[in-house]
């Protein structure tokens, strides 16, 4: 729709949706409800990302400040997921109750909607947008194919999290087989449209830039670990060490200073550097907080173990969204760089989806196998956490198996073009 409209018209409308979707959530009177609102929130922030990357694209020139930009953009989703589960912590623990959180990010949303408004740049000139345009040179059926197998999958991961038997639900079984035959169909709806001269949802011509693939692979199983991880750390506080939701909360402050220090720091100097030994070193040492996590031991002080596993976590997502931008913009050509920031930040929050839900369902899969008679006791607990964390380990060195093998040629990115 950002090519139709303009990218500026896009980020407000979602600027605006998510604002309101927002205080939707603050007044959620119900689960359905919240997740209901959840859901259209994430629409709504799919129309600011992508259009964010192609403003920035198209005002700054190649440099660092273009680099400090990627780097600020890319600190955005780290950065808020730690920051909320902070203040999220803070909250619930407090009189202000958990709503309050809801209602603040409002009011700052809000404000930036407005300061948007009045600062983002206008669009340049572009064709008349047209109902004509809309119905022939949007790929309605991608949308469709993508949209559903996605939902449907989410879906099902959602039921299962609740009791993993229900996976032997006929009905899930159906859905299941329907996304995995959805899957070959839209890579053969997107072959058939490139090969017809028609725009595609996501061309499978983007996938033969090698290192585009792998830091989206890299992404994938980097924040689906870093979301899924800290979301279990934090139960391992609350629920095996008997932490107050605000003790717990306090923990991750590291987490947050370092992702603030690493992004700015990246955009600075990721010119200087090789990126594929960036992604690679600081992939292999994110690796190292889950593998600390596997072994602690519930006395152990904080700063024995778990304050450096808090300190490595984000190395490698923080690390990865500015470097994949730059990759983006060094790659593709302007008319396909927002393309491809989109689907980076769509596979980046799926990942996110995929890593709460799975990691829930190896929790519980282990804590309900176990011969304890109290499922809920602080032993049977840190067994299934254990797993998990064993889980993202494993899953962290993939990651670098795929950024050694698939940035091997990848460079300086970010030089500034004489």
């Amino acid at each position: 729709m950002a090519d139709f409209m303009g990218n500026r018209i896009i980020n407000l409308i979602g600027c605006t949706l998510l604002c309101a979707f927002i205080l939707a959530c603050s007044l959620a009177q119900s689960g359905i409800q919240l997740i209901l609102f959840r859901a259209f929130q994430g629409i709504a922030t799919s129309m600011c990302l992508p259009t964010a990357f192609s403003i920035l694209t198209d005002t700054m020139p190649v440099g660092k400040r273009r680099n400090i930009g990627f780097a600020c953009l890319g600190l955005g989703q780290p950065l808020g997921f730690s920051v909320g589960l902070v203040f999220g912590g803070l909250f619930q623990g407090s009189s202000l109750g958990w709503r309050f959180g809801y209602y603040l990010c409002t009011g700052i949303t809000a404000i930036l909607t407005v300061v948007n408004f009045f600062k983002l740049p206008m669009d340049k000139p572009r064709e008349p947008f047209t109902l004509q345009r809309l119905r022939s040179e949007i790929d309605w059926v991608g949308i469709v194919l993508s949209s559903s197998c996605l939902g449907i999958i989410s879906y099902v991961f959602a039921v299962i999290t609740d009791d993993p038997s229900n996976i032997r639900h006929p009905g899930n079984i159906a859905l299941l087989c329907a996304a995995t035959a959805m899957i070959p169909a839209f890579l053969g709806w997107m072959s058939w449209r490139e090969k017809n001269g028609k725009s595609a949802l996501i061309p499978n011509s983007l996938w033969k830039n090698t290192a585009f693939a792998s830091i989206c692979a890299m992404v994938l199983l980097s924040w689906g670990v870093l979301n899924g991880t800290e979301t279990i750390l934090s139960l391992f506080f609350q629920e095996v060490q008997e932490l107050s939701a605000i003790q717990a909360a306090l923990r991750f402050l590291p987490n947050v200073l370092i992702g603030i220090a690493l992004n700015l720091g990246t955009g600075l100097l990721v010119h200087r550097l090789h990126a594929n030994y960036l992604v690679l070193i600081t992939t292999v040492l994110s690796a190292g907080s889950p593998l600390l996590l596997a072994i602690i031991d519930p006395q152990w002080s904080w700063w024995y173990c778990a304050f450096w596993a808090v300190l490595l976590s984000p190395l490698s997502a923080d690390v990865i969204f500015t470097v994949a931008n730059l990759i983006i913009a060094n790659s593709f050509s302007a008319k396909t760089q927002g393309l491809a920031g989109a689907v980076f930040n769509t596979i980046a929050q799926f990942g996110t989806s995929i890593g709460l839900t799975a990691f829930a369902i190896i929790s519980s899969c282990v804590t309900q196998n176990l011969d304890y008679s109290n499922k809920s006791s602080p032993d049977a607990l840190m067994t299934g956490y254990r797993a998990v964390f064993w889980t993202s380990f494993g899953l962290m060195m993939v990651a670098s198996g795929i950024g050694a093998w698939g940035l091997r040629k990848v460079g300086k990115v970010g030089l500034k073009q004489e």
